[in-house]
């Protein structure tokens, strides 16, 4: 499905940036233990296409630690103990929408083939080294990104979770799209009041609906 975002990577393999980035990448993979695998950095791409997209959920870089990082945002390998983060999702998704979840697979590949964009600001990370691949490269792939979705004519929700996150609303101007702000689920933020109880999972679906679009099901079995 990556193809049907050819406009967008047509339009950033002319740019230095991508040059620059990619180069650094071919060094770094041959170096250094580099997550995700390579051929997993652009999954969420991979699994939603432009068309049939419905969310956006942007997170910050990829997990560090052996074997969890697999191209979608917040996801991890079914088999994997769930990062605190998504444990906190799985719980406000249960609460909010009256969903049982399984804690024991978190892997989201089931939302991105509804048409929810999974999508780090930054695709890559050196192993146990968090936000080491942050560069100027993948800032100006993210904005790219961003404006390409802005210009989709279809009701999308952006799901921005944390200071991080937020800093996007500002890119979001079509009047048919709808950003939800709130906490990281991260224990440190989450249990400072302001995640649980966001509805953003309900909120989201409320909006597709009440736009003539199919809702997701949120479901992780």
């Amino acid at each position: 499905m990556i193809s049907d975002w050819k406009a967008l990577f047509d339009m950033v393999k002319g740019e230095e940036y991508s040059r620059t980035l990619h180069a650094f990448l071919d060094e770094e993979y041959e170096r250094q233990v580099i997550y995700p695998p390579r051929d997993m950095v652009y999954n969420a791409f991979r699994y939603t296409s432009p068309s049939d997209l419905k969310v956006v959920i942007i997170g910050q870089d990829p997990y560090h630690n052996p074997g969890q990082a697999m191209g979608l945002s917040f996801s991890v390998p079914k088999g994997l103990e769930l990062p605190p983060s998504l444990v906190n999702i799985y719980k406000e998704i249960q609460d909010d929408c009256g969903l049982t979840m399984n804690f024991q697979n978190g892997d989201l590949t089931p939302w991105a083939k509804q048409g929810v964009l999974l999508l780090n600001a930054y695709l890559t990370v050196r192993a146990n080294a968090p936000l080491s691949h942050r560069r100027a490269e993948y800032d100006s792939f993210i904005a790219d990104t961003m404006a390409y979705i802005d210009q989709l004519d279809q009701p999308i929700v952006f799901l921005l979770w944390g200071g991080f996150a937020k800093r996007y609303l500002s890119m979001i101007h079509n009047p048919k799209h709808q950003a939800f702000l709130s906490v990281h689920p991260s224990p440190l933020s989450a249990n400072r009041g302001g995640w649980f109880g966001n509805h953003h999972f309900s909120k989201a679906n409320e909006y597709l609906h009440r736009n003539g679009v199919s809702p997701i099901d949120w479901t992780i079995k």
